[in-house]
C-alpha cells in the first residue's frame, strides 16, 4: 500500500542533501537538506539544469550519464563538489534510478563532514543541551559570590592609597567581566519567546548601525544598500536589534585596527522558501545581509559556527552567534553564512507581516 504522506515526511526528514532529476538533467525536486546545501530555495532549484547548480569533474558527469542511460546505480566517494556559492567541498555521491519512474534519478550528496556526523547528531545535540543546562546552573551559583567579591574589593579601595588601587580596580573589572559572561549564558538558556509584530527593517538597521558607529564599529565604514519598498517584517524588534548588533560587532572585530567596510543590504526574494518537516513551504522573502571585507571565518569551525561555545576569536565565548541563530529560528526564519577571505556575509531570512503576506502565495 502506498503512503504518500509518509513518503513526503521521510523525504523532508532526510539529513542528507538529496535531489531528483529527469532525463533532460533538470531538477524536479529537492529535499530541505538540499536547500541548505545549495543555499537556495526549493522554488529556485526546481526546473534548473543540474550542472548549473552542481559542478564536478567532466569525466564524472559522463559516468552520471552512463548510469542514467543504463538505469544503474553509481557510488563515488571523496569527490570535489562546487555549488554556485563558490566553495569546494569533498562529498560522497550516491546515484540511483527511482523504481517505477522512467528516467528519474535520485542523487544523494553527503558532504564528508556530514557523513561523519550524521550518526552523532542526536548525541551532539543532547550534549550541547546538557552543557548549556550545566552552564546555566553554574552561572546562577557563581554570580552571588562574585557580587560579594566585587563589593569587598570596592570597600577595600576606600582605605587604600592611590598606588594600591590598581589591584582592587582589577578585581572589580574582572569580576564584572565574568558576570557579563554569565549573563550571556543565562540569556541563552532563558530567551523569552519573541513578541512578533510589524517591524520596519530599516528602522532597526538604522538603530543598530548608529549604535555600532558609536562603539565597537567606530573604525569601520558603513555602506547601506536598501530596498526602500520593502513591506514590514514579522519580528520582535528588540530581539532583531540584538541579532544585528551582534553581527555588526563580529564584523567590526574581524577587521584590522585600521578598519574596513561593513555593508548593510536588504532585498526581497519572492521565491525564497524553507520547507518544514511536513514538506510544506514556508515563505521567507525578507532578506537582510551583513557583510564585511575581513579575513573570513576559519574553515575548521565554519560548519559549526552557530553552535554554542564555538568561536573563532581568541577570547570568544561562542555564545553570540548561537544566540543569534536561536533568536532567528524562533522567528521561524533562517540565519546563514557565506564566508571566504575578503568577504563574509551573514544573511537573515524572515517572513513578512501577516497583513502583507498575501503576495507570497501568488
Amino acid at each position: 500500500m502506498s503512503h504518500p504522506s509518509l513518503n513526503d515526511a521521510i523525504w523532508a526528514s532526510m539529513p542528507v542533501p538529496s535531489l531528483v532529476y529527469d532525463s533532460a538533467e533538470r531538477i524536479i525536486d529537492v529535499n530541505p537538506s538540499a536547500e541548505g546545501f545549495f543555499n537556495t530555495s526549493h522554488r529556485a532549484l526546481v526546473g534548473s539544469f543540474l550542472w548549473h547548480r552542481l559542478f564536478i569533474d567532466e569525466n564524472l558527469r559522463r559516468n552520471f550519464l552512463n548510469a542514467q542511460e543504463n538505469s544503474a546505480r553509481l557510488f563515488i566517494n571523496e569527490v570535489q563538489v562546487n555549488t554556485n556559492q563558490g566553495e569546494a567541498r569533498v562529498c560522497n555521491l550516491k546515484l540511483a534510478p527511482i523504481s517505477g519512474e522512467n528516467d528519474l534519478m535520485l542523487l544523494m550528496i553527503a558532504p564528508r563532514e556530514l557523513a561523519g556526523r550524521i550518526t552523532l547528531t542526536q548525541t551532539a545535540q543532547s550534549a550541547s543541551k546538557s552543557a548549556i543546562g550545566m552552564a546555566e546552573m553554574l552561572a546562577h551559583e557563581i554570580k552571588n559570590p562574585l557580587a560579594g567579591i566585587t563589593g569587598a574589593a570596592q570597600l577595600l579601595s576606600m582605605g587604600l592609597p592611590p598606588k594600591d588601587l590598581e589591584l582592587t580596580d582589577l578585581i572589580v573589572e574582572e569580576s564584572r567581566r565574568i558576570v557579563k559572561l554569565l549573563d550571556q549564558v543565562e540569556q541563552f538558556g532563558n530567551l523569552r519567546p519573541p513578541s512578533l509584530s510589524e517591524v520596519n527593517i530599516h528602522d532597526v538597521l538604522d538603530r543598530a548601525r548608529r549604535s555600532s558607529q558609536l562603539g565597537h564599529g567606530a573604525h569601520m565604514r558603513f555602506v547601506e544598500d536598501y530596498d526602500p519598498s520593502l513591506p514590514p517584517v514579522y519580528a520582535d524588534d528588540d530581539q532583531l536589534l540584538q541579532v544585528l548588533l551582534n553581527l555588526l560587532k563580529n564584523a567590526s572585530e574581524a577587521a584590522s585596527p585600521k578598519g574596513g567596510v561593513i555593508t548593510l543590504r536588504t532585498f526581497y526574494e519572492h521565491s525564497f522558501k524553507m520547507r518544514r518537516a511536513d514538506g510544506a513551504g514556508h515563505p521567507l522573502p525578507m532578506q537582510i545581509e551583513i557583510s564585511d571585507d575581513g579575513p573570513g571565518i576559519p574553515d575548521d569551525i565554519k560548519a559549526n559556527i552557530f553552535e554554542p561555545f564555538v568561536s573563532g576569536k581568541e577570547n570568544g565565548t561562542g555564545l553570540g552567534l548561537a544566540l543569534a541563530s536561536k533568536i532567528i529560528s524562533e522567528h521561524n526564519g533562517w540565519l546563514s553564512l557565506d564566508s571566504q577571505p575578503g568577504r563574509t556575509v551573514f544573511r537573515i531570512s524572515l517572513p513578512r507581516a501577516p497583513n502583507h503576506a498575501q503576495l507570497d502565495k501568488e
